[in-house]
This record gives C-alpha cells, structure tokens and sequence, in this order.
C-alpha cells in the first residue's frame, strides 16, 4: 500500500508531517509530493501521472491533498485540479475528492450547497457593483467582507462604515474581484471549530478573539478551549460535511440569537489548535480513513 501527501509546500508542513508519521506507524508506504512537480501525461496509447518526466506514480493507492497552494493565475489552478483529476480517473483514492476540495474552497458556492441542504448560514451577498456591496452594508448594519477564495482569515474585514465598505468594494471591483459581503451575527467573541473524519465527529473547540481583534483564526492568534459536543452540534457538522460531499472536514458554526449558523466548511483543515485544546490528533484518524477505504 502506497499513499501520498500532496501539498505546495516546498518542506512538509506540521499537518502533513503528523499525516507521513500516521501511515507509517501503520507500515504504509508514503510520499510527500509538490503539486507543482506533479506532471500529466497523455497520449493515444496511455495516461499517467508523474514527478518531472522520468517518474511514473502508477503505484499509488492513494492521495491525501493537504492544500493546492497560492496561486497566481486561474491556468495554473486548473492544471493542478486537472492532474489531480487524472489520478482520480486512474483510480488513485483522492482525498477529499477534488470537486468537493473545490467546492469548499468557493465560499460563494459552498454557502449554495448548504442552503440547498438545509442548513443554517449567516445572510450573505455576493456582488460586482460596489454600491450594492454599500447599500447592502447599510441594510444589515455591520458586515464582513472576505474574499472568495481565502483561508485563516486573511483578506476578511469588518465593517460598519458605509465608507469603509465602498473603499474597499472599490479596491476589489478595481482587481476584478467580485464582493462577497456577509451580515456579522456574532453572539459571542467566539466561534466553534468542528473536525469531522468520515461518520464521525472526532471534537470541537471553541476559538476566542485574541484581544482587540474580531477574528478567530488560530493562525491570527486566537485562544484555543475544548468544548463538549452537543447532538445538535454533532448532527449539524455531519450534515455541513456531507453536503459538500467530503470525507473529512474542519467545520467552522458560529452562535447567534437563532441558533447556530455555518460559516464555513474546511476541506483541508489545519489542526493544531485542536489537537493542542482537544489532545486529539486528527492525522491518526484520517490514516485509519484512507487505509479502510483502500481496503474496501
């Protein structure tokens, strides 16, 4: 049995290190490989994949994509789907499957998904035209603007300045960007992460703003504390996951006067703040994950 982790990191980052650590305890055989040095052959005859042009991956059983890094241009994320798509169609076990990476990766059509689930979402508006970004902006009072495609919380701003919504509407409309405006329904200066591997809800913590801030992000230095898991919580983490079709998942619900809503479904969660509030090691459960779905 063969596995690889795949990511754009040019070292092995702390997740994808835990992951290699998790397969190899269990005397699986695994690689770590570069996105960008993943190579797509085709021909009339035959279609692999490879590493540069002399290495052929036709050994693998499985990939664990642990992100597909910052990219520049819409060609070269295409490429980089498109060769993980091959695999796929080789019958290389993708983890998660690359439309459901996809899918959690547009915040736009990730919030579709799970309305059209049933689930709870904060009110959201995705515009081009900066003055409906503002008008809506007025409407709810304070909102959050964040980018379409984004992690750990960078790029996102709170606002309840109208003014403050059009400079920055203007900002994005002048790069081609569209607006993606959502209503702030924070209850509490918290948020709760949810990690979900298969059926199963392994945990959730709670992660608090650093002082001075409104971001929950461990990255951005939030506060990490474990929290018992509800049915509620549990049904509706599993419910977020499935809806986008994934195998596992960091589901991010927030608390509002109407119960919780989702903000968010991570199809490449990071983990440390968990694992460090919870004493759960995500990574060993995802290596169990892969090896049964392997086998079956």
């Amino acid at each position: 049995m063969k596995v690889a982790i795949v990511h754009e990191a040019p070292v092995p980052t702390s997740s994808s290190r835990q992951l290699m650590m998790a397969f190899m305890k269990r005397a699986v055989k695994v690689v770590y490989l570069r996105l960008s040095r993943l190579t797509s052959h085709i021909s009339n005859s035959e279609s692999w994949v490879g590493v540069g042009v002399d290495v052929r991956l036709d050994d693998l059983d499985a990939a664990v994509v642990r992100g597909l890094g910052s990219v520049a241009t819409l060609e070269t994320l295409l490429r980089r789907v498109n060769v993980l798509k091959q695999l796929e169609n080789l019958g290389v076990l993708v983890i998660n499957p690359i439309e459901s990476i996809l899918k959690a990766r547009d915040k736009h059509l990730s919030l579709m998904e799970l309305r059209r689930a049933g689930l709870s979402v904060p009110d959201t508006a995705v515009v081009e035209d900066v003055f409906d970004a503002v008008e809506i902006a007025k409407r709810w009072g304070k909102v959050v603007i964040k980018p379409l495609v984004g992690s750990m919380g960078y790029g996102s701003i709170l606002a309840s300045d109208p003014d403050m919504v059009y400079n920055v509407g203007r900002l994005l409309q002048m790069h081609g960007l569209p607006i993606y405006v959502q209503r702030y329904v924070r209850k509490y200066e918290r948020d709760i992460r949810v990690i979900v591997i298969g059926d199963r809800v392994l945990g959730a913590m709670y992660r608090y703003c650093p002082e001075g801030t409104w971001k929950t992000n461990v990255s951005q230095g939030a506060r990490t504390e474990a929290m018992e898991l509800t049915p509620e919580l549990t049904e509706v983490a599993i419910r977020a996951t499935k809806a986008l079709n994934l195998l596992y998942s960091g589901v991010d619900i927030g608390e509002t006067d109407d119960g919780y809503v989702i903000y968010e479904v991570n199809a490449t969660p990071q983990w440390e703040g968990f694992a460090r509030a919870t004493g759960i090691n995500p990574a060993e459960y995802i290596a169990d994950l892969v090896i049964q779905l392997i086998k079956n």
